[in-house]
């Protein structure tokens, strides 16, 4: 009597990759709905829903097209020409100003802005609060 014997070998798993189910318009916060998982390995491409949930577009994301992390990020606290509090900061000393916003941007993400009374361009980090943390 013949015994049959099965071998049973690892398949490669197939990656999941993020895409867009409609076009997502540049500043648009994306929603679940907004996106689903297929069974491709898509370079460059998320792999997770909820890494993308909440999150801005910050390019037009066509229907069927991978969804990047460089196409997405935080939500823009700061729109361009918007009054914001300059802050900086060194050792001890902490020096405030009002500037205006010469850009648009999230929790983190460099800024130009103008200083309103020098009229002088700089950058600075986006803080939570709205305010913008200048750089030397």
């Amino acid at each position: 009597m013949w015994r049959l014997l099965f071998l049973i070998l690892p398949l490669p798993a197939l990656a999941e990759s993020l895409v867009a189910t409609r076009t997502i318009r540049a500043q648009s916060i994306l929603a679940p709905a907004d996106m689903t998982l297929v069974a491709a390995a898509i370079p460059g491409a998320l792999t997770s829903i909820e890494a993308a949930i909440g999150l801005e577009a910050r390019v037009a994301i066509y229907a069927g097209r991978p969804i990047t992390p460089d196409a997405i990020g935080p939500a823009a606290i700061i729109d361009r020409n918007q009054l914001v509090t300059l802050v900086f900061t060194r050792g001890g000393l902490t020096i405030s100003a009002d500037g205006r916003a010469l850009g648009r941007g999230g929790v983190g993400d460099t800024v130009q802005v103008m200083n309103i009374a020098s009229r002088s361009t700089m950058s600075g980090q986006i803080a939570p609060d709205g305010s913008v943390r200048v750089t030397p």
